[in-house]
């Protein structure tokens, strides 16, 4: 069975699939939708906590480097 977006399960079919929006929509079926796992809300603090503690130098070196490894990316 497909997933959604956030690892819902959804219908296979395109009909099945327009009939469980359309109750979705009006409220006969309500939507389960998973919460965050730890992982994740832990790798979200992490990064800020990171970000807090790097000086604007180095924040724009680590943003060179990383848009010089995009354009390069591109260019092969």
């Amino acid at each position: 069975m497909p997933k959604g977006p956030r690892g819902e399960k959804r219908p296979a079919d395109v009909i099945g699939n327009a009939v469980k929006v359309m109750r979705i929509a009006t409220g006969e079926e309500q939507e389960d939708i998973p919460a965050a796992s730890a992982a994740a809300t832990l790798g979200s603090l992490g990064g800020n906590a990171r970000a807090r503690n790097l000086t604007e130098e180095q924040r724009k070196e680590i943003a060179k480097k990383a848009a010089k490894l995009r354009w390069a990316a591109k260019a092969k």
